[in-house]
């Protein structure tokens, strides 16, 4: 039988199409947007974040399959990211035996995590919340310096003050959609702010390596 015709969707074979391209394909400069960054980072925060939103099971599957194929554009390109890996997918997905509803639901959440972040529905916001959960966390600043390098390694140098001030700006002015984003990640985001405050002054702080 065609796997196009299976009426469940292997959303664990889907999941695994896209980490295994990520692992294989991704250029190495890209040294935040990963392979861990999808599999180690977002992928784990969605399932989180929906299990606490108590998403339904099926939809948490389909969360699943967006989360991991959400940076796969960036094997080809860093720019329209989001809608080249909503391609390979659409293309993708139905050997898997998602059907048209299931890929443009998928497509949506994909799009949604494009910045300035734009959810339309619950599912979106959850895709977009795992995507910055690290602003959160206490290794922010491991990621957000590895985001840094990696500009570096694309051409684009930018001065280390200047860095902290736009992620200071950028972590300032966001806020998470969905409430268990919230509830999880408000006050790390808020400690976070106050140390970005702290190295934009000059100050050492002395858990933090920024150079």
């Amino acid at each position: 039988m065609d796997r196009a015709t299976v009426s469940n969707p292997d959303y664990a074979g889907a999941v695994d199409y896209a980490l295994n391209r990520l692992r294989t394909e991704l250029p190495p400069e890209l040294i935040y947007h990963n392979p861990m960054h999808t599999e180690g980072d977002v992928l784990p925060a969605a399932v989180r974040l929906a299990r606490l939103s108590n998403l339904a099971e099926p939809d948490l599957h389909l969360l699943e399959v967006a989360a991991a194929f959400h940076d796969l554009g960036q094997i080809r390109a860093v720019l329209w990211h989001e809608l080249i890996g909503a391609g390979i997918m659409s293309d993708v997905l139905p050997r898997y035996g998602f059907g048209p509803e299931e890929i443009e639901r998928v497509t949506g959440m994909i799009l949604a995590t494009e910045l300035p972040q734009t959810p339309l529905n619950e599912e979106q916001a959850l895709l977009c919340d795992a995507d910055l959960d690290s602003l959160g966390r206490e290794d922010f600043f491991a990621t957000s310096k590895a985001l840094w390098q990696e500009r570096k390694a694309c051409g684009i140098d930018i001065p280390r003050q200047t860095w902290l001030e736009t992620q200071f700006r950028f972590i300032k002015d966001h806020q998470y959609f969905t409430p268990a984003a919230r509830a999880l990640r408000d006050e790390g985001k808020r400690r976070n702010i106050e140390l970005l405050e702290r190295l934009i002054r000059g100050e050492t702080v002395q858990e933090i390596s920024f150079d």
